[in-house]
């Protein structure tokens, strides 16, 4: 595959679900709400500091027209002592305002990070199969950035602004109603160059998001899969990808600020344009009645008009930016928890460990099933063994009895009750489960291993270390279960990280055990060691273990998944007798 083809694989624009509407930012108002109070109160802080600003203009007016020409300089004294009151009163309130709309913004940043971080934790497995991590993580850190900005700063400043032209048009009418209406007279050149812009506005960022979540999800699947890049010497090959990617991100960058920066051009072309006017009107004598104080007042008080449109402008193309973001947001939002308690779900009680699957449909893939009418019975206390040819379905059984995934047709009941009528968390809760994929987490080996059961107690923590075997090699690390572990336990080998992930798995006392390739990363002399704790481990439990190794499974009761059902079902001396698929499995091991 050349570097194009895998370019356009992560250059695949997200597909927005319908056109943008209200209902977005009417949805995002609940966060507003909750600091009602607080917002309010900056925006009367904001009024009263855009109306002691329009107070000042007036001060020009009345130098020029009354106290320059009567040489009134007291009255000169107090109006500039006057002005520096003003002013520093302004610069405290906005001060104040700025204080008070920053710790809102950052609120509410954590709280939608919160829901979307509690909504990924509930979201099916099929979830992230099906798309890059990357993006998943552009929308929850640089959209809610965004979007938070907007909600707390952006609607205050709508409200602000359009009061502020309001108030500005008041005093200007006050000042000259001649002058004014020149003034107005440019505005509807204005509103309908905004109205021009609008859509290629919204395109252009829905592009540059679209570019920078396809980088980002290239990103992070480059950086985890950085050992292989090397090993594979495919650097300079992904340094292409990574430069195209980049590339597309800046052509969609230029776009958008083009489109955005057109706004104050047009804004400054036409107050320079009302400003010749009035300078024109004056030189020719059109307003004789007009005083040159009254004119310098008006001018003062039409950089002011100009100014509350620019910021409307600006937070026009942030609202352009917030709807593209909120879009993408609120599809992560509603995104459909499939798995979760049904209406009605009940409390899984203490069970003994009967597992039953009767007529099991399964398919990750509508039309594709990975698994057609099986049936399985696991007896409380009984150890089975999966085994078979890879992609036959052995994961694919134990994912369902952990309801990580949810069946077509069939049942599965453990004590007589079904999975689908009892909660998530009671189910799992009675479950230990060691998955193929070994992770672990930024932390203490102490951590990791408590994470099975977060109250327990560190001698249980050591007990469960040395059931497996893995007390001795973590005592000889420098600080012991203080040890820190790297991100995904880059420190320690493939198995000492199984060893760590199975105490944490034995940790927590399941009456049904789940170990998917257990021992795949554990040498023969530590498999034996291992071999001996799990045995004393899985008396009294129901276990399921998946091992290619069958040497560490002729204890258990062997179950050969193949064509999508189980094909033959014993002990391990019975399937060698029967010298059917088992039997060329094990024989093949041992040549």
């Amino acid at each position: 595959m050349d570097a194009r083809k895998k370019r356009n694989k992560f250059n695949v624009d997200e597909e927005l679900d319908s056109p943008f509407d209200s209902t977005h930012l009417k949805r995002s108002f609940k966060y507003i709400k909750r600091y009602g109070k607080q917002l309010i109160f900056a925006l009367f802080l904001s009024v009263v500091s855009t109306l002691l600003s329009l107070i000042t203009p007036q001060f020009t007016g009345m130098a020029v027209d009354n106290l320059i020409p009567n040489g009134n300089i007291k009255g000169l004294w107090l109006m500039a002592g006057a002005f520096v009151v003003i002013v520093a009163a302004i610069i405290l309130i906005n001060r104040w305002r700025i204080l008070i709309t920053n710790r809102v913004g950052q609120t509410i940043i954590s709280e939608i990070r919160h829901d979307l971080f509690e909504h990924l934790q509930k979201l099916p497995f099929d979830y992230y199969d099906s798309r890059p991590h990357g993006k998943i993580l552009t929308r929850v850190v640089n959209y809610v950035n965004a979007v938070a900005d907007f909600l707390s700063n952006g609607v205050v400043n709508i409200i602000l602004e359009t009061f502020s032209l309001l108030a500005i048009i008041v005093f200007m009418f006050i000042t000259s109603p001649k002058l004014t209406l020149l003034t107005l007279a440019t505005m509807p050149l204005f509103v309908g160059f905004m109205f021009l812009i609008k859509s290629p506005q919204r395109r252009a960022r829905q592009k540059l998001s679209n570019k920078n979540s396809n980088i980002n999800a290239y990103l992070h699947e480059s950086i985890n899969g950085m050992k292989v890049t090397q090993s594979f010497d495919r650097e300079a090959m992904n340094y292409e990808i990574y430069g195209g990617l980049a590339q597309d991100v800046r052509n969609a960058w230029m776009r958008a600020v083009m489109l955005g920066g057109t706004i104050w051009p047009v804004i400054s072309l036409l107050s320079n344009t009302v400003k010749l006017g009035i300078y024109y009107s004056a030189a020719a004598n059109i307003f004789a009645d007009i005083s040159l104080g009254t004119i310098l007042t008006f001018i003062g008080y039409v950089f002011r008009f100009w100014m509350p449109i620019q910021m409307l402008g600006n937070l026009y193309n942030n609202l352009i930016n917030t709807t593209a973001y909120l879009e993408r947001i609120f599809q992560v939002l509603d995104e459909p928890v499939s798995i979760d308690d049904h209406e009605g779900a009940y409390a899984l009680p203490q069970i003994s460990g009967r597992v039953e699957f009767r007529d099991v449909t399964f398919a990750y893939e509508a039309g594709n099933n990975v698994l057609e009418h099986l049936n399985l019975v696991a007896e409380p206390g009984e150890s089975i063994a999966l085994v078979g040819p890879t992609g036959a379905g052995k994961s694919t059984v134990i994912s369902l009895l952990a309801r990580f995934y949810d069946i077509q047709e069939g049942s599965i009941t453990i004590d007589g009750h079904s999975i689908y009528d009892v909660t998530i968390s009671s189910l799992r809760s009675q479950m230990g489960m060691m998955l193929q994929d070994t992770f672990l987490f930024t932390g203490t080996i102490m951590d990791n291993i408590r994470y099975g059961r977060l109250d327990a107690t560190d001698e249980e923590v050591y007990a469960a270390a040395k059931a497996v075997h893995a007390d001795d090699f973590i005592r000889q690390m420098p600080d012991g279960y203080q040890t820190e572990v790297r991100e995904r336990g880059s420190s320690l080998s493939a198995g000492q990280r199984q060893l760590i992930s199975f105490a944490r798995t034995l940790l927590a006392d399941p009456r049904i055990l789940i170990l998917d390739e257990a021992t795949s990363a554990i040498d023969t002399k530590t498999e034996l060691l291992v071999q001996q704790g799990l045995n004393a481990l899985l008396k009294g439990r129901t276990s399921f273990i998946i091992a290619h190794r069958l040497s560490t499974i002729k204890n258990c009761r062997i179950l050969y998944v193949a064509d999508k059902q189980i094909v033959e079902n014993g002990t391990h001396d019975e399937l060698i007798a029967q010298k059917g698929r088992y039997y060329e499995l094990y024989t093949s091991q041992m040549d």
